[in-house]
């Protein structure tokens, strides 16, 4: 049997077919930011061929005018719901998130008292902090300010956006100024 390049491409077409759906469960299914070393353990792909179908995910959400999207934060991608559709999820929440509930709680106190010192947090939070400050500043939540030694933490933009919050902000803000 001879195969044709019509064939190899049909070939290559399913694949690629396949690739795409297996990487869009993987998305689905975890719900969170995963990285290229957890892409490439969970599908089994090299990560050029990753990189070409996250592209072609993208396009097909943007392409078929989805209320999904694939988010790109610090070398990472999730699967979410497009920003103006965030008050509909918002009403399911479950108090189950990306974050555990220690994440939350961490990040609810670096909200509330920003500026603060790393050494503080620690103090009130415990060791397990260091975890929590290295994930929000590697998801670009936090920033991460070197003063003498320790850290000055804050917000960053990207948290306002990651959390839908735009008014919002103006509160956070002049709750803290008031300290």
């Amino acid at each position: 049997m001879e195969i044709s390049s019509k064939t190899l491409d049909e070939i290559d077409e399913t694949n690629e077919k396949e690739n795409l759906k297996k990487l869009e469960a993987i998305f689905f299914v975890s719900g969170r930011f995963l990285n290229m070393q957890e892409l490439i353990s969970f599908s089994d792909l090299n990560p050029v061929i990753i990189q070409d179908l996250i592209e072609k995910l993208k396009e097909k959400y943007d392409k078929n005018d989805s209320a999904i999207e694939i988010v790109e934060k610090s070398n990472m991608w999730k699967m979410d719901v497009k920003n103006e559709f965030s008050y509909i999820i918002n009403k399911f929440a479950t108090g189950t998130s990306e974050f555990s509930k220690a994440e939350q709680e961490t990040l609810a106190i670096i909200a509330f008292k920003q500026p603060m010192k790393q050494s503080v947090l620690i103090k009130v939070r415990g060791n397990k902090a260091y975890d929590h400050v290295k994930k929000f500043t590697e998801l670009g939540l936090i920033k991460k300010k070197k003063t003498g030694h320790t850290h000055e933490l804050s917000l960053s933009d990207d948290f306002y956006d990651y959390f839908s919050i735009n008014e919002d902000k103006e509160i956070l803000n002049h709750a803290n100024e008031g300290k």
